[in-house]
């Protein structure tokens, strides 16, 4: 297993932390960079072993801890938990939930494989993720579980009907999180941005209509601020850009709308 060793015992005591999933490239790697900028001492969690060595050079070894981590795997994901944690001094102010995967296309003409692997990456790996980290975010105070979910859990989004119920799962879970973590001083919530200009997007050989539609317009960077706010804020869903909120207030004065609306949006395919 990649790992950085903790060849430093600096008492962390009053600095902030978080724990990244998919932070070798993407959203996770601009949110690492943003709160390393910010003052926090940040954990980089992903498959990607080349990815996490360039991003921890970024942020500096010091500021930061690394290590391979399978999101789907509990004893993966335990293991970097504890990594974590030995160079946090215990204290997990923050769990991201970044961690994704896309395969864009007709349900009958993707594999079963590929199905299965989106479940497991969008779905599996937060719970597994939340199980493994629970314990540290209830040791302190005032923790975050922010997720990635999306624009596609508002409806079902045709050419992206596993990924869109992996996201309505992420926002069903967040909200019922949000409720029960109350207790324990854990604030639950996700981001439901439309498409982000990212590897993930711009690697797919299919386009579904709606891509076609918005664009990927929406920046990294954007969603990393965006991540700042909903870590430090108090609502349970966070939608940026104006096009997807004005979306949101339509389709509920007009929910007879959201359907013929996506038909119309497939049919640019």
């Amino acid at each position: 297993m990649l790992v950085n060793s903790v060849n430093h015992r600096k008492d962390r005591s009053m600095e902030k932390t978080i724990f990244i999933t998919g932070a070798a490239s993407g959203i996770g790697r601009e949110t690492a960079l943003l709160f390393a900028e910010r003052g926090w001492f940040i954990g980089l969690f992903d498959l990607n072993d080349e990815g996490l060595k360039e991003v921890a050079s970024e942020i500096g070894e010091d500021r930061c801890c690394y290590a391979k981590l399978d999101v789907t795997k509990a004893e993966s994901y335990k293991t970097a938990v504890a990594h974590f944690l030995k160079h946090t001094n215990g204290s997990m102010n923050a769990l991201f939930n970044c961690a994704g995967i896309m395969r864009m296309g007709p349900f009958d003409e993707l594999t079963m494989k590929d199905h299965e692997i989106t479940l497991d990456i969008n779905v599996k790996g937060i719970i597994v993720g939340i199980d493994a980290s629970l314990d540290a975010l209830k040791a302190t105070p005032n923790s975050c579980i922010l997720s990635m979910s999306s624009a596609s859990a508002f409806y079902g989004v045709p050419d992206l009907s596993v990924y869109s119920a992996s996201k309505f799962a992420v926002r069903g879970l967040t909200e019922a999180l949000n409720i029960e973590f109350e207790k324990y001083d854990i604030r639950v919530t996700d981001l439901m941005p439309l498409y982000v200009n990212t590897p993930m997007i711009s690697s797919q050989t299919h386009q579904a209509g709606t891509l076609k539609f918005f664009g990927a317009k929406l920046t990294t960077r954007q969603i990393a601020e965006l991540a700042w706010k909903a870590v430090h804020g108090k609502k349970v869903h966070w939608i940026p850009g104006g096009v997807l909120k004005a979306l949101k207030v339509v389709s509920r004065l007009f929910p007879v709308a959201e359907r013929p609306t996506m038909k119309f949006l497939n049919k640019l395919n």
